[in-house]
């Protein structure tokens, strides 16, 4: 028998052209209502995206930034989770980014998860200034990072003279509410570091890709336990879902034109057919029954949270509301 499964859904902060059209004076209305509602609702969790410029192409579109709307969500929501997919390390200061988010968590009365990851888009991190380090510094900062807000989180405070971080007893006080400190999600699928990170810090990891990638990485997840001495069922495995539904597979397609008429001015006709592609091939794209087929048969391979990116939600609730009263009725 299947454990239940467990929802997490996408608020729209203007990264994926998802605010194209409302003002800026009404973004934060939409977005706090989206949350409001999420938060009346069947989900566990929101989450946000940890950029500064629009994807697929840079444009002057708004993207807000992901710590701020999440202190923002923490008072203006009362249950529902909060976090990021994925905090890039190579953005800020770990004992910085460790004191902000044990405020959030007293803020939110304990409620913050930390998505944390190596970082990827490179015209953001040189347009911010960051540079672009190689990935073995990405990765090499991700790991002095965690190591850094682990020790704050569960001590107060943090020492570390490593090679890309330098801290020397950094207090962070108060502690975040929950015990033993603000859970991790160790997102992305490297397999000799991220995943060895996972291993030794993460409650949570998210994978992207096909059902014989998400078992891939699994197994690979599971030998660094092994070898680590932690027992991999402790660490709960996620995956996010470019998800469109409709009552009819036609519907769907309906939906699916009306976002891309929406996009296609800003990027091109020809990004605008990947994006088109990406959503007919995501296991979140059809009727409710065939997306609620896929994540089961997910489900029994070991995928046991699910995170939706709902393009429509900031326009259109309807079809938020169907995955609502149809997939995660039938899973959760």
């Amino acid at each position: 028998m299947l454990g239940a499964m467990r929802f997490g859904t996408f608020i729209p902060q203007g990264w994926r052209l998802d605010l194209v059209g409302i003002k800026p004076a009404d973004q934060w209305r939409v977005m706090a209502t989206l949350a409001q509602r999420a938060d009346e609702g069947p989900w566990e969790s929101l989450w946000v995206y940890d950029h500064f410029h629009t994807v697929p192409v840079a444009t002057e579109e708004a993207t807000h930034e992901a710590w701020t709307l999440m202190a923002a969500f923490a008072a203006a929501t009362n249950r529902i989770r909060l976090g990021q997919m994925c905090t890039c390390m190579g953005y800020r200061n770990p004992a910085y980014l460790a004191k902000v988010a044990a405020t959030i968590d007293i803020v939110s009365g304990g409620r913050v998860e930390m998505g944390i990851g190596g970082g990827w888009y490179e015209q953001e991190w040189r347009a911010y200034g960051y540079g672009f380090p190689e990935i073995p510094q990405r990765l090499a900062k991700l790991r002095e990072g965690v190591e850094i807000m682990h020790q704050a989180w569960t001590t107060g405070t943090a020492t570390l003279d490593g090679e890309h971080y330098q801290v020397d007893g950094a207090i962070v006080r108060p502690l975040p509410l929950q015990d033993g400190g603000i859970p991790f999600w160790i997102a992305g699928a490297g397999e000799k570091v991220t995943l060895k990170i996972a291993a030794q810090y993460a409650s949570y990891t998210n994978f992207a890709g096909s059902l014989e990638e998400f078992d891939h990485k699994s197994g690979i997840l599971r030998g660094h336990c092994d070898t680590l001495g932690r027992d991999f069922t402790d660490i709960t495995r996620s995956s996010n879902f470019n998800t469109i539904v409709g009552a009819t597979e036609a519907e769907a397609l309906d939906r699916l034109a009306a976002v891309k008429a929406r996009l296609l001015p800003l990027v091109g006709e020809k990004r605008a057919d990947v994006i088109e592609h990406d959503y007919l091939t995501s296991d979140g794209f059809g009727t409710v029954e065939q997306v609620a087929e896929r994540l089961a048969r997910r489900a029994q391979h070991g995928l046991g949270y699910s995170i939706h990116y709902f393009p429509e939600a900031a326009y259109d609730h309807s079809g938020v509301e169907l995955f609502e009263r149809g997939v995660i009725a039938a899973l959760a």
